[in-house]
């Protein structure tokens, strides 16, 4: 009998948001964090600088750059634009677009954008196998940024087919943001947690979440079930004391 290859190592990083529906983002706001999102990305590996919206086949999608040194290009707005207006007046506003950095296999990486206009939240998506990218230090500082632009309800990062204890709530995976102070007293098994600092208008900065990371020292492995065992300890820690939301809660 042949032994299963391992799966190749990556990372999906999800994130849920609400819009402020008195002001609605539009198209060109969406391109735009996702922009923001690319000229960090890109730091952590030079397969993540070039970027196209999805088509139907492969050859179709490298007619579109969605980015040039400037921001968002004229022709991927004009695209999605296009592409929008063919799905509305559904009401309330639902869009949605991917991005691919034009590689494939391990070399591969993609972003989504969900938005929708409505209590329900947005969703942001990123996900590579791309080994460059697979260090703690690039994860958490993407999970950062994500924060910094989406101020988001949570963030979850780990393996696309990681599977949680609890389906109805956000595992911890690798590392799991939430908007809220976290210590060691109520997680100790966190090999890290890291403060996510917000700064006040009157001055100085106050803790307004946490990111807690289940491995700290390499990268987090689904078929690795030390891994694993770690990161269900700690949902189901977090759970007991109430401090992982359910999707249904309407907070996230």
């Amino acid at each position: 009998m042949k032994t299963k290859a391992p799966r190749p190592l990556d990372v999906s990083i999800n994130a849920q948001f609400k819009v402020d529906l008195e002001n609605p983002p539009t198209i060109e706001d969406d391109l735009a964090h996702l922009f923001l999102l690319r000229q960090h990305v890109r730091k952590c590996s030079p397969k993540l600088e070039e970027w196209f919206l999805t088509g139907e086949t492969k050859e179709e999608a490298f007619h579109y750059a969605a980015f040039d040194d400037k921001g968002p290009t004229t022709a991927a707005t004009a695209v999605l634009r296009e592409r929008t207006r063919s799905t509305e007046p559904s009401s309330p506003i639902v869009r949605s677009f991917s991005l691919w950095n034009g590689e494939s296999g391990e070399e591969g990486a993609s972003m989504q954008s969900l938005y929708r206009q409505a209590k329900e939240p947005s969703f942001i998506y990123f996900n590579t196998r791309l080994s460059g990218f697979l260090s703690y230090a690039n994860v958490l500082s993407t999970v950062l940024q994500i924060v910094q632009i989406w101020k988001p309800l949570f963030v979850t990062a780990g393996p696309y087919f990681y599977d949680p204890v609890f389906k109805d709530r956000p595992g911890v995976a690798w590392m799991l943001y939430l908007p809220r102070v976290i210590t060691v007293q109520q997680i100790p098994e966190a090999r890290a947690l890291v403060p996510v600092m917000e700064k006040l208008a009157k001055g100085g900065e106050v803790q307004s979440g946490t990111v807690i990371a289940s491995i700290a020292d390499e990268a987090f492995s689904n078929e690795n079930p030390e891994h694993v065992r770690l990161a269900h300890a700690m949902e189901i820690r977090l759970a007991d004391q109430d401090l992982l939301p359910r999707y249904a809660d309407g907070n996230v």
